[in-house]
């Protein structure tokens, strides 16, 4: 018996792998960074588990994938699919990179330390109240909180226009969207239809990949999967 959401479209979340800056906890959004080492062998994994077909991302079920034009996110795509997405790309999955998953631009902030920007912002004599949350402060000489909110509801809309019609798996309609550790999770919030000054404190690690998708096969029903179970990967000598 099928589970009850099978057909449902899912949204893959991955966040690109490792960089120097991510490694030491600097905010980086438009400064141009490779992968580490260690930020390679991270999408790699993420790779080997879950991309293929009869694993977790299918290319036999994806249509879009969407790509933040930072470097780092462009390497990501081309390690965690390889030759497979250029495959089935020649005939049904749509590729495209997108401002619209660009990391929040932080402004002053960029290559600071969360420390450093406290101590930036308190110079400028901010937060005598209270401590300086992005989600709801946004950033000096960067992106507002409204601002990043704006994005990624453009983004949801068109994805929600793409897969509506295929809420019981009519065609196959998954996507993916490769981009950054305050975007995306600031995503899954609007996904939600939450405000992203919303205390939930989420984590996404480099490398990672998280999963939305619908209740019910209803466009009305956006969810978060907060666990799944797996495809079992046929052996040569059976189970």
């Amino acid at each position: 018996m099928k589970d009850k959401d099978s057909g449902t479209p899912r949204v893959f979340l991955v966040r690109h792998g490792q960089t120097e800056w991510s490694q030491n906890g600097r905010y980086t959004g438009n400064t141009e960074l490779g992968l580490t080492a260690e930020g390679r062998q991270q999408v790699l994994g993420s790779a080997q588990v879950v991309v293929g077909t009869g694993n977790l991302i299918d290319p036999a079920k994806l249509a879009y994938v969407f790509i933040s034009p930072r470097q780092r996110a462009q390497q990501t795509s081309h390690l965690l699919f390889g030759e497979t997405l250029s495959q089935a790309s020649a005939d049904k999955v749509q590729v495209t990179t997108t401002s619209e998953l660009a990391e929040w631009d932080y402004g002053a902030y960029e290559g600071l330390t969360t420390q450093e920007i406290h101590a930036l912002r308190r110079e400028h004599g901010l937060d005598s109240e209270r401590q300086w949350d992005i989600w709801e402060d946004g950033c000096e000489d960067g992106e507002s909180a409204d601002a990043v909110t704006a994005r990624l509801d453009t983004l949801i809309s068109k994805i929600r226009d793409l897969q509506g019609p295929n809420m019981h798996g009519e065609r196959p309609c998954d996507v993916v969207l490769i981009s950054h550790g305050h975007l995306l999770r600031g995503f899954i919030k609007r996904w939600l239809r939450c405000p992203l000054d919303m205390p939930l404190s989420l984590m996404l690690e480099p490398g990672g990949i998280g999963v939305l998708s619908y209740q019910h096969h209803n466009i009305q029903e956006p969810a978060l999967m907060v666990g799944m179970a797996f495809p079992l990967k046929p052996t040569a000598g059976g189970l």
